[in-house]
């Protein structure tokens, strides 16, 4: 297996996490309102749940189990958030997760680093399917899913446990060929 590429945007760089980020993703996954609304981040997020979950990128690539990215800021190499595929080769589909750090929110990094993600996803691992949920409470997540050309599947209600409260899942999804014809 190859090494996890680095991936390009226009203002975004998308590159394996190093372990000297642990402090960054700490202080960024630590917002009550990151943790709220992602459903494997735990709140409070100590600076080991960084160090362990980073820990495990290296590993989960090289199986074929996932592709985990920094969001780094192009001008300064600032750490603005995490986006990955947790991959199934078998099926040739993946589920996208990601997070962003309050500090960077409404200016379309989200976006513009999925975007990336997607294509990575199609064009260099051959997928067929990727799909993406978010908490029904959490539309920007939705919207995000949108403008990057996914389709609203459906809605799994109470699907998860969050923070004492169940959650309703939004599931979004776009093909292959969808993502070509784009």
């Amino acid at each position: 297996m190859t090494a996890q590429p680095t991936l390009i945007t226009k203002r975004l760089v998308l590159r394996p996490f190093t372990a000297s980020d642990s402090a960054d993703v700490c202080r960024l996954a630590g917002d009550k309102d990151i943790a709220s609304t992602t459903l494997h981040i735990p709140h409070p997020y100590e600076e080991t749940h960084a160090q362990q979950w980073i820990a495990t990128h290296a590993g989960a690539f090289e199986r074929g189990f996932q592709a985990v990215f920094a969001v780094v800021q192009s001008a300064d190499g600032s750490l603005s958030g995490a986006i990955g595929l947790t991959l199934d080769p078998k099926n040739r589909s993946a589920e996208m997760g990601y997070w962003i750090g309050r500090p960077f929110w409404g200016k379309g990094y989200c976006t513009e680093a999925a975007r990336e993600l997607v294509r990575y996803g199609f064009e260099d691992r051959n997928l067929n399917r990727i799909h993406a949920n978010h908490f029904g409470r959490n539309t920007a997540s939705g919207r995000v899913m949108e403008k990057i050309g996914m389709k609203y599947e459906g809605c799994l209600r109470q699907q998860v446990l969050k923070g004492g409260k169940f959650e309703d899942l939004r599931t979004y999804g776009i093909l292959a060929g969808e993502f070509q014809s784009a």
